[in-house]
Parts: structure tokens; C-alpha cells; sequence
């Protein structure tokens, strides 16, 4: 006897599926674009800026205040000018000034440590500073000042010039016959002892004494004349040669007018 096929239950409902699965379709993409919308505001705001700033960079500051114009509608800045190289090398020597104040008894706010131009360093020493009054003895109170210039000398591997002023008040004494022989002998000391004591190479010194021909203040006053009797370490430029260094002395200061 044959079997009776049982007939297939057909399922009405499995519609029902498919619907769920879209309903949770629908429901992820609404989740989805919701926390797309909520943008963290901060986060936004960098972006734009970044966006804003790429798009229309901003001007950099320009290198100086001062302005000139090339023709009539091209204004050009001024380019800052560079640090010059003595710069490490004259704070250096300032600040050997200010460690040495406390044993010096002369003027120590005269001292000037100055680049005059060409890359050629100044240090203009009040006669106080290195000499008793028409003395060319080097008062012993300076020798660890010079010591330690004469370090600096070394290291820089330059020609020095040390120059000897005056006031115009003249000397008249058995070892100065007048201001000529002190400013040259002043001069010619402070050389032997870099040279001799300190062992700065002979070859890198000269000394020259100018007497009163070669004036930073006027001669009227005793201000001006102590101004006036000084020592002049002129360190050159290593390419400058001494005769260029003759047009950059001082000159005669006007009368009662410092230079």
C-alpha cells in the first residue's frame, strides 16, 4: 500500500523576516547618520581654521618696520642685518670688565668695548684704568685684566694695535720730555707685557703713541681731558690691513663737543 505524501505546510509568515531584517537595517542607518550629525564642535572649528588658513595663508611678519619704496607701486622691506661674528667675542670681553670691576680702581664705567666697522674691535682703557698720573708703569691691580684680554688675544689669532693718548697738558720730566714719549711708552708697555708676560705672539702687536693729536672730548674741561688720557686696544679684522685701520682713528673732537 502506497504511502501518502504529506502535503507541504506553507509558511505565510516568513515575510516577517525580510521585514525584521530591513526594520534593522533602517535602524542602524538612522543610528549611523545621527552620530555623524553630532560633530564635536572644537574638533570642528580646528579643522575649518586649518582649511581656512591653507586656503588663504596669512602674511608673514615682515623682517622690518621701516619701509622703503622701489618706483611708485613696489614697496620693498628693509632686510634685518645679521649679527655681526665679534659679537660672542665683545661680550665676552664685557663681561670680563664686569668680573674684574671689583679690582680695578679706576673708571671702570670709561671703558668701551666697541666694533668700530670692518669687523675691527675697540677697547678704549682710561689711563686711571692701567697708569698712576704721568706714569707708564702698569699698575699691578690691572696685570689679571690683561691676563685675561691677552687670553682672548691668543684665541682670536689677530694683529692688535695698542695706542697711547694724551690730554694737551704738557709733561716736562727727565723720562718724558713730552706727551709723545709717555703716550708711546704707554703704548710700547702694554705690548711687552701680552708679549713677554702673557705670550701673545710679537708678531700680532705694534704700539703707537699719539699724544694729545688724537682727542675724543675737548681739552677745556678735566672731564673731557680725563677722557682724553686713555689706552686704545685695536683688534683687527683678520683681512684688514693696519694702513686701512689710519682713516678710522678719531679726529679732533670740536671744541666743547665730544666726538
Amino acid at each position: 500500500m502506497a504511502k501518502k505524501k504529506h502535503e507541504e505546510h506553507e509558511n505565510h509568515e516568513r515575510w516577517l523576516v525580510s521585514y525584521a531584517d530591513f526594520i534593522t537595517l533602517l535602524f542602524a542607518f538612522f543610528v549611523v547618520m545621527y552620530s555623524v550629525s553630532s560633530v564635536n564642535e572644537g574638533k570642528y572649528r580646528t579643522v575649518s581654521d586649518s582649511i581656512k588658513a591653507a586656503l588663504n595663508p596669512v602674511n608673514s611678519i615682515p623682517s622690518s618696520r621701516l619701509p622703503f619704496s622701489i618706483g611708485d607701486t613696489k614697496p620693498k622691506m628693509i632686510p634685518p642685518q645679521p649679527d655681526s661674528i665679534n659679537d660672542p667675542v665683545i661680550r665676552r670681553m664685557r663681561e670680563l670688565v664686569t668680573r674684574i670691576h671689583p679690582i680695578l680702581k679706576g673708571d671702570i664705567a670709561e671703558v668701551k668695548i666697541v666694533e668700530t666697522g670692518n669687523g675691527t674691535i675697540m677697547i678704549s682703557l682710561p689711563e686711571s684704568i692701567l697708569f698712576g698720573s704721568g706714569e707708564a708703569r702698569v699698575r699691578p691691580e690691572a696685570l689679571p685684566f690683561l691676563k685675561s684680554l691677552a687670553e682672548i688675544l691668543i684665541e682670536m689669532d689677530r694683529h692688535v694695535r695698542i695706542l697711547g693718548h694724551t690730554d694737551n697738558v704738557p709733561i716736562r720730566t727727565a723720562q718724558f720730555p713730552s706727551n709723545w714719549e709717555l703716550s708711546a711708552v704707554r703704548a710700547v708697555m702694554v705690548v711687552r707685557i701680552f708679549s713677554e708676560l702673557y705670550e701673545v705672539p710679537i708678531s700680532h702687536l705694534s704700539a703707537t703713541g699719539f699724544a694729545d693729536s688724537k682727542p675724543v672730548a675737548t681739552n677745556d674741561t678735566p672731564e673731557g681731558r680725563t677722557k682724553n688720557r686713555r689706552v686704545e686696544i685695536i683688534v683687527l679684522e683678520k683681512n684688514l690691513t693696519e694702513e686701512t685701520l689710519d682713516s678710522m682713528l678719531p679726529g679732533v673732537a670740536p671744541p666743547g663737543q665730544p666726538l
